[in-house]
């Protein structure tokens, strides 16, 4: 049988459980409710039907397809079924389809499909929905969907059809009379540069939806249903690709389940007299924008509390022209689901410059520490930190220390002077606190780690927040240097084990010096003529973006990356990597290499003859807790299937404790952002999506049960 490469702490079996913890409500009952199976996102079940005794008996009892529901199927990768009242559904494509499967020989049952408006074609994060919502409304199941034009759907679960006597008329051609609510007159009713447009004499077309001139705005997680309320979250296009410094907030708002009339709204800028308004200097908060809440969200329903994070505002690169630290920008927020009011907050970094949004929901369960139960809330992030709250109060559970940071050198520029960084748990990967110290240099030969420490003599080494230099810095080092040690963790999100404690992170290492930064001399880069991605050239209505101004600094100077030595990287490379943690005490209990060490590093002529540590392989980790098992596999690609499998494409079960394969079984093609499981009519099933254009499966779901 395969077996792992492991690192086991000896602290496990001196570790406390929680051994009466339960799980949030979703799998009650054999069901996998939410996105992330419970309202606490872990992606746990405690289906047992399946497990480590029979585990390689598992068979492929169906397969559905997307890529019969229209083009660019790699985009399904990211997208989750639910399983609830006896029936499954997801979405697929970039159209965001709603499809309802039946769970026992995976036939379609109903889609639903919204009708085409210039503003989806507009959307740049189009079919990365990542699933749907459910909940029952006076004994009815209601599915409930944010598309990418940003429209928010109320179907019956059984028939597909929107709901009757819910929402609102949306006067355009083929939009059902009720049933759908436009979101975006309910996101700018209140907002300045919205408010300037209609005294200017501007109108309302819900076929564009906002003037291309002002902003945009899309969805790219599914809304979550809370004690009867539809919380939707919003998303835009991506920070690092932009040049124009103003665009719509993301404001967080919600909606009557049963009726969908709208209830609240959360400025996610913070507007004068509330708080966090003194974090946005020179006014900025007047124009900036984004702010998105584009991962998925938690919720505790007993505490009527809804947890999402979110990512900075415009210009990723550059702050500024909106200095200060950016509340609510890369935060973790607490809210009352009744109100809309925040119960609290803490801002995970501040400013951000480096794409650090926040990619996976909080985590949440109840935990036992130093004898102490806590409900307990788990943030992991890109750079690979660890943030564990009292989710009731937002106190820190561990404390947390303000470190200092390089400082900007870019004339105009904002940088915080310190960053918040857990002083436990440990991160993911230790180099990110200090950086591509020599603790972290090749060392596979004593030549090679010799010539690693002159490179990186020329650089500056820092750690996490390492800011881009300007392409003329006059340094008497070539660049900065820092490393992550998350990586992005959206296509591979942590799970947790609610029954003992226990969170499994997948993770990787890399090191880099940020290209260096140019003036742009105030002259607007950003072509009015561009179309959205899908959108197939300039849109109807687009109007140039006069009065638009953009960063004074952008990416774009070149130069100064960290070079390697023919090929090899500098820092010894931990390319995937699967970490267990026992949340009741923060310790790291083991850590196994995913995959083998990749052939480019293994057969290197400067290596022949030394013995290469597995540094993982290929692609990322991807998994689930389903009893006494952690169930895992590897994702190949993040949709396109860029990476040739160099090992079986097997679906694996690991021992919780030790993380030891026990058993495997093949899969038809890699592995796609996550799996669940249910049981069906007394029979549990694993689904898993699958993808990849180098097999013959583009986009697929696969179940997998016991004959």
């Amino acid at each position: 049988m395969n077996k792992t490469l492991l690192i086991t702490c000896t602290v496990l079996m001196a570790t406390p459980v929680a051994a009466v913890a339960q799980p949030l409500t979703g799998t009650e009952n054999g069901e996998w409710r939410y996105l992330g199976g419970d309202a606490g996102h872990t992606r746990y079940s405690p289906l047992d039907q399946i497990n480590a005794g029979n585990f390689e008996d598992l068979e492929v009892e169906w397969i559905w397809r997307s890529d019969n529901f229209g083009p660019n199927v790699d985009y399904f990768s990211r997208s989750t079924p639910i399983y609830v009242d006896g029936m499954l559904y997801t979405v697929a494509t970039p159209r965001r389809q709603v499809v309802a499967i039946d769970p026992a020989t995976g036939e379609t049952l109903w889609t639903f499909r919204e009708p085409e408006t210039v503003r989806r074609l507009r959307s740049p994060r189009q079919a990365y929905g990542k699933g749907v919502a459910y909940a029952e409304v006076e004994g009815r199941g209601v599915i409930y969907i944010t598309t990418p034009a940003f429209f928010l759907w109320a179907l019956d679960a059984k028939t597909g059809r929107p709901l009757e006597d819910w929402g609102g008329p949306v006067p355009l051609e083929g939009f059902s009379p009720t049933g759908v609510v436009d979101l975006i007159p309910d996101l700018v009713e209140d907002w300045g540069r919205w408010q300037e447009h209609v005294a200017e004499g501007g109108t309302y077309d819900p076929n564009y939806g906002i003037p291309r001139q002002l902003g945009m705005v899309t969805s790219s997680s599914p809304p979550i249903v809370v004690n009867g309320v539809v919380v939707v979250l919003v998303g835009h296009q991506p920070s690092y690709g932009q040049s124009r410094i103003e665009n719509v907030p993301g404001d967080i708002m919600g909606f009557d389940a049963k009726t969908g009339e709208f209830l609240w709204k959360f400025h996610v800028i913070p507007r004068p007299g509330e708080v966090g308004h003194e974090t946005w200097e020179n006014d900025a908060w007047r124009w900036s924008g984004d702010m998105s809440t584009w991962a998925p969200a938690s919720a505790d329903p007993e505490l009527g509390l809804v947890y999402m994070v979110t990512n900075a505002s415009t210009v990723q690169s550059y702050s500024g022209h909106r200095p200060g630290d950016n509340l609510f920008g890369g935060s973790v927020l607490a809210l009352d689901v009744r109100t809309g009011e925040r119960r609290w907050h803490f801002q995970i970094h501040r400013s951000d410059q480096w794409n650090y949004d926040l990619p996976t929901p909080p985590m949440l369960m109840d935990l036992t520490v130093d004898g102490q139960r806590i409900p307990a809330l788990i943030q992991n992030t890109k750079q690979g930190l660890i943030f564990a709250f009292n989710r009731e109060t937002g106190e820190p559970i561990w404390p947390i220390e303000e470190r200092e940071v390089i400082q900007t050198e870019v004339p105009g520029n904002y940088t915080s002077l310190t960053q918040p960084y857990p002083t436990w748990p440990e991160p993911v990967d230790p180099i990110v606190l200090n950086g591509l110290t020599e603790e972290f240099v090749i060392d596979y030969t004593p030549e090679l780690k010799q010539q690693a420490l002159e490179i990186l003599s020329q650089y500056r080494v820092g750690g996490l927040y390492v800011p881009p230099l300007p392409y003329n810095h006059g340094n008497d080092f070539i660049n900065n240097v820092g490393c992550l040690g998350g990586g992005n963790i959206i296509p591979h999100p942590p799970v947790a084990d609610p029954s003992t404690g226990m969170m499994y992170a997948s993770h990787s290492r890399s090191c880099s010096a940020p290209g260096f930064m140019r003036p742009t001399n105030g002259v607007d880069v950003d072509d009015p003529n561009y179309a959205m991605p899908g959108a197939g050239g300039a849109t109807p209505n687009s109007t140039p973006t006069t009065g638009t101004t953009v960063a004074a600094w952008l990416p774009g100077g070149g130069g100064g990356g960290l070079r390697g030595i023919e090929g090899l990287r500098l820092w010894k490379p931990m390319d995937n990597q699967l970490s267990a943690f026992q949340m009741n005490t923060g310790a790291r209990i083991w850590s196994a290499a995913v995959g083998e060490t990749p052939g480019r590093i293994r057969n290197h002529p400067l290596l022949a003859g030394v013995e290469v540590p597995n540094t993982g392989g290929a692609g990322w980790s991807i998994q689930m807790v389903m009893g006494d098992l952690l169930v895992q596999t590897r994702a190949l690609s993040q949709g396109g299937g860029q990476f040739i499998p160099d090992a079986p494409l097997e679906l694996h079960a690991r021992d919780k404790l030790t993380g030891e394969i026990l058993g495997s079984v093949e899969l038809p093609a890699p592995g796609q952002y996550g799996m669940m499981t249910y049981m069906h009519e007394g029979k549990q099933y694993i689904v898993v999506q699958i993808g990849s254009v180098q097999t013959d499966f583009p986009g697929a779901l696969v179940a997998l049960t016991l004959s």
